[in-house]
């Protein structure tokens, strides 16, 4: 289970590098142009799950998968109410609502949130493999 693991934790690395936002004109953001903040929080929750894999601790790999999927959802909630707010300077809100549209979120976060499923696929099985053992164990 730690390889299931650790690729998912590389998807998750590899995708914060990745296209996450697309503005026309501007180009492809990914977690660094979007916010520097965010981005290290990335890291630094990349740099924990892999150490609970090393160690492995599995519920604390879950337990990071988990604030990595909260802080995905809210980075997406971000982008969007920061588009609104860029193009706040539009005298009509339906205008604002148009020009906001036009900022999509861009196919690296297929890579983020399948990294996270493939730890926390991997992290549920894992935990139930080693429930498993222990019942077994003591039962012999």
């Amino acid at each position: 289970m730690k390889n299931l693991q650790l690729i998912g934790l590389f998807l998750v690395v590899a995708g914060s590098f990745l296209p996450l936002v697309h503005i026309p004109i501007v180009g492809n953001w990914n977690f660094w142009k979007v916010d520097h903040t965010l981005s290290i929080a990335v890291w630094g929750f990349s740099l924990l799950t892999l150490v609970f894999i090393l160690i492995d601790k599995t519920k604390r790999v879950k337990i990071m998968a988990f604030l990595m999927i909260l802080l995905f959802v809210f980075t997406i909630v971000a982008v969007k109410l920061q588009s609104l707010d860029y193009f706040s300077f539009l005298p009509f809100k339906s205008w604002q609502s148009t020009f906001a549209g036009i900022v999509k979120l861009s196919w690296g976060w297929f890579i983020e949130f399948l990294g996270v499923a493939l730890i926390l696929i991997s992290s549920i099985k894992n935990i139930e493999s080693q429930r498993h053992k222990n019942l077994h164990n003591e039962h012999s």
